[in-house]
């Protein structure tokens, strides 16, 4: 069975990251920008005046600035399952793209903190034996990352059997 390939052309067929990713980087954003403009306001409020703390407001503006730059970080984060190679591509202004070759995986875990098991994600990273081309993938379905990780390790032990 070949993953990620259109026929004969090679082109990889790309995957984006699910959106709880996304809902949950925001939600984090929103609860720490609050909480600084709280402080921020009352610190001010009570040591200069009320006048300064307005200056509380300005953690409103990393609000609305942070939550554009999330969105289009999500949108940046995709991968591709090829005949020979897993690739992984994210970033919105210092773009990178990882190519890790299924011979050289030596491990492959799927990992889930408490904030990602509540939004029912998880990440898949990779081991190779260059520490360079470890990577990682954020923000999947559990599902989906078991399978992920099922398949790689199929494909990992397929593709290193002959070194």
């Amino acid at each position: 069975m070949e993953t990620g390939t259109n026929g004969e052309t090679g082109r990889a067929e790309w995957v984006g990251l699910p959106g709880g990713l996304l809902t949950l980087r925001r939600l984090l954003l929103v609860i720490w920008t609050t909480l600084l403009t709280l402080v921020t306001a009352l610190v001010l409020g009570l040591t200069a005046g009320p006048g300064w703390a307005a200056f509380g407001a300005l953690w409103l503006a990393v609000l609305a600035w942070g939550w554009v730059l999330l969105g289009r970080n999500w949108r940046s984060w995709r991968y591709a399952e090829r005949a020979d190679d897993l690739l992984i591509s994210r970033g919105v202004l210092w773009q990178e793209q990882t190519v890790v070759p299924y011979g050289r995986m030596q491990l492959v875990e799927v990992t889930s903190g408490p904030l990602e098991r509540r939004f029912g994600l998880a990440s898949v990273q990779l081991h190779t034996a260059a520490a360079a081309t470890d990577a990682k993938i954020p923000g999947l379905v559990p599902a989906e990352a078991e399978r992920l990780r099922d398949r790689l390790t199929e494909l990992g032990e397929a593709r290193s059997a002959g070194l």
